[in-house]
């Protein structure tokens, strides 16, 4: 039944087949022995040879660069998540520039823990001043999440920019393992971790390098009992913790940045410097009191044409804490850095080291290495070794620079125009090897 398209194959490989036979083996006199040197083909005839047989070979509908989408497989083992197997097909949109101004990343996914399940992911970027996104999804059991975001005014050049942010996530990964930077493995409990949150945040930019922000978030939190067997429940271990069961928050934070970078989204040189300070407190309705102050800065250097060296640190402290709950408290972990909140540490999953403090350093070296072009756009490919350091500590008195957390890595990355990042994240830190994948760089 397949001879018709061997046959058909083979016709259409032939024609290229004696195309590089004959400039692989074309002789030219040299003038003077009569003798004959072989001249080698050029790249571009290699290239026309191989595309020519790849269309012999391989039918339409399995090559990659014919597909109305980009088949990317998901293999994700983040630590503590269990083992997730999926696909993406990833559809990609361009402006008149050639640059991708929307992403479609719908998938389909097998949880270790919670069974079947599909996510709907869109991104949009209008322009360099504006973008939104809407993440949904759900899986067979106890899992379910949507997110979506709008920013306008990125570019610093108005008098006024604007987030508003809704989200709800219901996790059955949830991890606590106590408070303290020696939290061993050991004390490691398990809990559903369901989230709502609504926040709208007001900037006004004194200049495009100067703005300061004001956050104003209503949160609820529900840490429910666990769903996983493997593991002790959080309320066994840590029965009198403070956040367990339902709790609720209006959080208010201001911010003060100096901004210089090039690019908000894509920054290859420049400084992104931030105080901030915040609270949560009974007077206005929630449950839970608390409050926090702290700096978060970055620095990005091109020290080659094709290198840019980030380096990255943050410090949170929390002056109030009594009645704060465990999930407000300063931590280390995960693939993100988000101002005045969680911080990375790639070698370990999202919250692994809890207390009232934290300090985090980290270095990343940027490399561009390769630009191809697919799917009607140029995607340049990024290597990027990193180091990651840091801790938590109980005691603003405590010096943060001993006794840190270190872990290496290699950030894997594809860059596209000046809007979008995808991403994969190896580290390794004292525990074991952890993945992480997503869009945008983690600071």
């Amino acid at each position: 039944m397949h001879a018709p398209l061997l046959t058909r194959a083979r016709h259409r490989l032939l024609p290229a087949l004696l195309a590089l036979l004959a400039a692989a083996t074309a002789a030219a006199d040299d003038g003077s022995t009569g003798a004959a040197s072989v001249v080698l083909p050029s790249p571009g005839q290699v290239d026309a040879a191989a595309a020519t047989v790849t269309e012999a070979l391989v039918p339409s509908w399995l090559r990659v660069d014919k597909l109305p989408f980009i088949p990317v497989p998901e293999v994700a083992t983040a630590p503590h998540a269990g083992v997730n197997l999926g696909l993406f097909p990833i559809m990609l949109s361009n402006d008149a520039n050639g640059d991708i101004n929307q992403i479609l990343a719908p998938d389909i996914v097998h949880s270790q823990y919670f069974g079947w399940g599909a996510r709907w992911r869109t991104f949009r970027y209008p322009s360099d001043d504006e973008r939104w996104s809407v993440v949904g999804g759900a899986k067979q059991s106890v899992e379910r999440e949507f997110d979506a975001e709008y920013d306008i005014g990125l570019r610093r050049d108005r008098a006024w920019s604007w987030t508003l942010h809704a989200m709800y996530d219901r996790s059955g990964t949830g991890r606590f393992y106590g408070y303290g930077n020696d939290a061993p493995v050991r004390d490691q409990t398990t809990y559903i971790d369901s989230q709502m949150l609504l926040e709208v945040t007001a900037a006004h930019n004194f200049s495009q390098d100067l703005q300061l922000a004001y956050l104003l978030r209503a949160h609820t939190a529900e840490i429910e009992q666990s769903a996983l067997d493997s593991l002790p429940p959080i309320q066994l271990l840590y029965p009198n913790i403070v956040g367990i069961g339902d709790a609720t928050e209006v959080q208010q934070r201001l911010v003060l940045s100096y901004d210089t970078r090039d690019s908000v989204m894509v920054p290859r040189r420049g400084l992104r410097a931030a105080v901030f300070a915040g609270f949560a407190t009974r007077a206005l309705g929630g449950s839970v009191d608390y409050n926090y102050f702290g700096v978060d800065a970055s620095v990005y250097r091109p020290v080659l044409p094709n290198l840019t060296v980030v380096v990255h640190t943050a410090l949170r402290l929390m002056p109030s804490y009594t009645n704060a709950p465990f999930w407000a408290y300063s931590s280390l972990g995960g693939d993100r850095s988000v101002v005045a909140e969680a911080q990375p540490l790639r070698g370990y999953g999202a919250g692994r080291f809890v207390d009232r403090n934290s300090f985090a350093a980290s270095v990343e070296a940027r490399t561009w290495v390769r630009s191809v072009h697919m799917f009607k756009t140029d995607l340049r490919l990024e290597l990027a070794p990193f180091v990651d350091t840091g801790k938590v500590f109980s005691s603003m008195s405590t010096a943060p620079f001993a006794h840190l957390h270190p872990v290496g890595g290699m950030g894997f990355r594809v860059v596209t125009g000046p809007f979008v990042v995808g991403y994969l994240d190896v580290g390794i830190g004292r525990e074991k090897l952890a993945f992480f994948s997503g869009i945008d760089y983690p600071f």
